[in-house]
């Protein structure tokens, strides 16, 4: 994995996550609990564009923004632009930090330890791509299930890398 693989990835899923939250057709929608499901698709766009800016522009952009993970769980009723404009943020500091990324600092450990471990940040930023692709896919499923005529929004277009 170069930068530049990754930057196409995660520009291209983070695109598709905010043309998700806007096929809602309402904001009410996004934020809609359905039975067996843990989460709702606001939360987890907002647990993304959060998750982005945290290990990209934080960590290693050095960013200084800090996080709010308990609100990327429990907010509700957000209105669909303001968490659009939230993964536009993301976007940002995706096209800021990975250009920035060369081969020493893919190879090196990530320069911080997460859930106990010291992965190489290659694979940690891999880990990142793959566990966005999840929650990208749940989101897509959880608007079909509270609006089924709301149709695709076209996630994981190989036409945008």
């Amino acid at each position: 994995m170069n930068a530049d693989d990754l930057h196409a990835v995660m520009v291209r899923d983070l695109r598709a996550l905010a043309r998700e939250v806007s096929a809602y057709p309402s904001d009410a929608l996004l934020w809609q609990e359905m039975p067996g499901i843990t989460n709702t698709g606001g939360n987890l766009a907002l647990h993304l564009a959060g998750n982005v800016r945290h290990f990209f522009g934080a960590v290693l952009g050095a960013s200084g923004w800090v996080r709010d993970r308990e609100r990327e769980f429990n907010a509700r009723g957000i209105a669909r632009a303001v968490v659009v404009a939230e993964i536009e943020l993301a976007i940002a500091e995706v096209d800021r930090v990975i250009p920035a990324l060369g081969a020493a600092t893919l190879a090196a450990p990530f320069p911080v330890e997460v859930l106990g471990r010291r992965l190489p940040t290659a694979r940690f930023l891999m880990h990142l791509c793959s566990h966005f692709a999840y929650h990208l896919g749940q989101i897509d499923y959880h608007r079909r299930i509270v609006a089924p005529a709301s149709g695709t929004a076209g996630t994981m277009s190989l036409t945008e890398l």
